[in-house]
């Protein structure tokens, strides 16, 4: 499974919302068939815009990966950790089942833009 990020900042109840799939999805980015670049690229500006917007919780799919476990699936909890993504991000898990399982990300994204 992907690594689940929990920051100090965020309360159990809401770490527990996120995890469980409870936040409505308020937005959604497919990285399917995106080169590493082309998806760091598109991961950036979604989240960056999706905050903007006052969005609170999305999804990022990444799919599973065929072969090796998948790249992309691999580097996308990386780059959520990295700058400039970590300014909006505030806490992200493995999506449900429903949402695409071990194939996608919930992303809570900071209040305000």
């Amino acid at each position: 499974p992907l690594p689940r990020r929990h920051c100090g900042s965020v309360w159990p109840t809401r770490w527990r919302r996120l995890r469980r799939g409870q936040y409505p999805v308020e937005g959604r980015l497919d990285l399917h068939g995106m080169t590493q670049t082309q998806a760091h690229d598109a991961l950036r500006g979604f989240l960056g815009f999706s905050r903007a917007q006052g969005r609170r919780c999305v999804l990022v799919i990444t799919g599973r990966g065929a072969l090796t476990g998948g790249t992309l699936r691999a580097m996308t909890p990386r780059w959520l950790d990295e700058a400039p993504n970590r300014q909006n991000v505030l806490a992200y898990a493995t999506a449900q089942r429903h949402h695409g399982g071990e194939g996608a990300i919930y992303v809570l994204l900071r209040r305000g833009g």
